[in-house]
């Protein structure tokens, strides 16, 4: 996963913390200052109309506190920034935030009360001044005070573990400041939101078997035909057009007669990861609690992507939804880093309409790529679609991303009963799909391929009867 820390621009940019608005300095008397004054004219004005020397005696030290800390009013905004550290960030990975207040004023700021909003899918272990946080308590909004010196900042660090994937939100974050012994207080400064990129555990994946049919002439496939490649075929006798140095002289000397070794040809391949957004089921508990189908649908992608990239292979990513979002094929570590950008966007979207199908079009889709959907089957149309593509004549597989423990809430007595029917109804859907040449394998990690790939390039290099 350490091909992810390489900082990289976002394919759909999020939320920018940007820099506060230049605002006036709004300065406003705080109800100290009001109780103050009204203490002070309250006893002066009792001790006139009384005669009494005593209650002005008492009124003076406060009205002179209050003349001392009124002599020298801040004139300035103080400064508010919201920076977060998202480098090398997966699931269960640090995430580290600082919330920093400058004070550019010739005039300290008595306190500075920080709050800052974070996304329950960051959870704030540690929170307080840079370099000496403390374990945090409650709610990780909770309002933080500090104080700052003239010509001066103070930065509030937050530190907290990542439990999901995706665009997790820091901020926004609010300071508000209090001066001249807290007699008066600024208006509430705020900083946008800072989007963190939180990318998806890849789960260990490994596919041993080749792939259904070769889409260019080489790669890191062994194919079933004759060519330039390193794997072995057998040997034979030398024919014309074979190259000297796949000569066998060890085999030519004991039979008198030139021999080749005879090798399969290296290909390379397309693989397509279709993601089904229509629906959603069970309930996330992040990187170490249950994972929804979105959870599975991710991670999972982000690991079969990982694979074939790793062997040279192309990918290409689809969205079956609304919004049929899509990543061009390519190859490198480069598509490996776009792919977990891609992913960083998956929403799942309802739709009472059928998704587009365009992007299941020839143009768009080859006819020798091998397509790995993950679905869990839930919406009708997932399975049409599926359909569609075995009829299409292109190699398929499906990958069922729905939980075993998935099941709705019971509201009443006959849940448990329609949730039944509906699974026995499911089952029907796959049976009906593998009988129509569409392999349903469950997501099981490592291997979860292997076996569905097995059968699908026996199929693809069976001969075709041909009718007259």
């Amino acid at each position: 996963m350490t091909d992810a820390a390489t900082r990289l621009r976002a394919a759909v940019p999020g939320p920018d913390a940007g820099e506060p608005e230049a605002l006036a300095p709004e300065w406003a008397p705080t109800r100290a200052l009001g109780r103050a004054v009204l203490l002070t004219g309250l006893l002066l004005i009792a001790g006139v109309l009384l005669g009494r020397v005593d209650l002005v005696v008492l009124a003076t030290p406060f009205a002179l506190g209050t003349a001392y800390a009124m002599r020298r009013r801040p004139s300035a905004a103080p400064l508010v920034r919201l920076d977060a550290d998202d480098a090398q960030l997966v699931e269960g990975g640090v995430v580290t935030a600082t919330v920093t207040v400058g004070n550019p004023d010739r005039v300290h700021y008595d306190l500075v009360v920080v709050r800052t909003l974070v996304s329950p899918w960051l959870r704030v272990d540690a929170a307080g001044p840079a370099g000496h946080a403390r374990p945090a308590r409650g709610v990780p909004d909770r309002p933080f005070a500090v104080r700052v010196e003239r010509d001066d900042e103070v930065g509030l660090e937050l530190r907290g573990t990542a439990l999901r994937w995706g665009r997790q939100p820091i901020g926004p974050a609010a300071a508000r400041v209090a001066a001249c012994d807290g007699l008066l207080a600024g208006r509430s400064m705020l900083t946008g939101a800072r989007g963190v990129r939180v990318y998806p555990v890849t789960e260990p994946f490994d596919a041993d078997e080749a792939m259904p049919r070769a889409a260019g002439l080489v790669g890191g496939h062994r194919s079933r035909r004759p060519g330039e490649g390193g794997e072995l075929a057998g040997v034979r006798i030398f024919g014309p057009g074979d190259r000297l140095r796949r000569v066998d002289w060890r085999v030519s000397l004991r039979t008198r007669q030139l021999h080749v070794a005879a090798t399969l040809s290296d290909r390379d391949a397309e693989v397509v990861l279709l993601l089904d957004v229509l629906a959603e089921a069970g309930r996330s508990g992040g990187v170490h609690g249950r994972a929804s189908v979105l959870d599975t649908t991710v991670r999972a992608a982000a690991a079969i992507a990982e694979h074939y990239l790793h062997r040279g292979d192309r990918v290409s990513m689809l969205e079956y939804g609304p919004a049929a979002r899509r990543l061009r094929p390519a190859t490198g570590r480069r598509q490996y880093l776009t792919v977990l950008e891609w992913l960083l966007d998956v929403r799942v979207e309802s739709s009472p309409y059928e998704p587009y199908d365009e992007v299941f079009g020839p143009h768009l889709l080859s006819s020798n790529a091998l397509v790995v959907v993950l679905t869990p089957l839930v919406d009708p149309r997932s399975a049409a679609m599926l359909a569609r593509l075995a009829r299409s004549g292109r190699f398929v597989v499906a990958v069922d991303t729905l939980p075993e423990q998935s099941a709705p809430p019971r509201r009443g007595q006959w849940t448990e009963v329609a949730h039944r029917m509906w699974r026995l109804d499911r089952e029907n859907t796959i049976g009906q799909l593998r009988e129509h040449g569409v392999p349903v394998v469950a997501w099981a990690g490592a291997g979860s391929l292997d076996l569905v790939l097995r059968d699908v390039a026996r199929l693809a290099s069976a001969p075709k009867a041909v009718g007259r």
